[in-house]
């Protein structure tokens, strides 16, 4: 009885040693996509003025660096796996903060974003968003709250991109100000959400690790 529960447990330590490993190789994955859209999508947003992309371009830098903080802690110890988590829950914020300074600068400048470039970069945004969502959905429970988060950002970001695009059809029809701005705010809630959610689950997490 003793052998197998002990065969039982380096099965399961096997199993965990190779989801890390595949896990790794999604993580850097996903890190040079959200880089790479990055640069797009900021460019763009200077460009055209567009309060919604520059949020939005803020968190695919915000991701690159919470998978890249998940690459480094995976083979942590839980209690710092959730001191991570904490940290993540931080990061999650940053676009927040970007769009109260990128709506700031839109009051001053009150003019509604080219439509077309809008709507073609949320579309590139959304395929970015969607292949990470895909690729990061199996893991979205391996390693408690550090994964939670890398998914969290990925699907949230799908959803706002799918906003964006909507803002831009909505200003094709309708120039105003209005859809770019309020998709940006739309963004700037769900990633606070997205950090509250974080922050439990790394909490509950250093709680059982000191516990234990």
């Amino acid at each position: 009885m003793i052998v197998r529960i002990q065969g039982m447990d380096s099965t399961t330590a096997d199993v965990n040693r190779k989801a890390d490993k595949d896990l790794r190789r999604v993580v850097v994955f996903v890190v040079l996509l959200n880089a790479a859209y990055f640069g797009v999508e900021f460019a763009v947003a200077t460009a055209i003025g567009s309060v919604s992309l520059f949020a939005d371009s803020v968190d695919f830098l915000e991701d690159a660096s919470v998978n890249l903080l998940i690459f480094t802690a995976l083979t942590w110890s839980a209690r710092r796996r959730a001191r991570v988590g904490m940290v993540l829950s931080g990061i999650l914020l940053l676009p927040a903060l970007a769009f109260v300074w990128a709506l700031w600068s839109k009051f001053n400048h009150p003019l509604p974003p080219p439509p077309i470039p809008l709507t073609i970069t949320g579309l590139g945004a959304l395929a970015v968003n969607l292949a990470c969502a895909f690729l990061l959905v199996r893991y979205r429970h391996h390693r408690g709250s550090l994964t939670r988060a890398a998914f969290l950002s990925a699907r949230n970001d799908a959803v706002a991109n799918i906003a964006i695009v909507g803002a831009g059809l909505l200003t094709l029809a309708l120039p105003t100000v209005w859809p770019d701005v309020i998709v940006g705010l739309g963004i700037a809630c769900m990633n606070v959400d997205a950090a509250r959610e974080v922050w439990s689950a790394a909490l509950s997490e250093h709680r059982a690790a000191t516990d234990s």
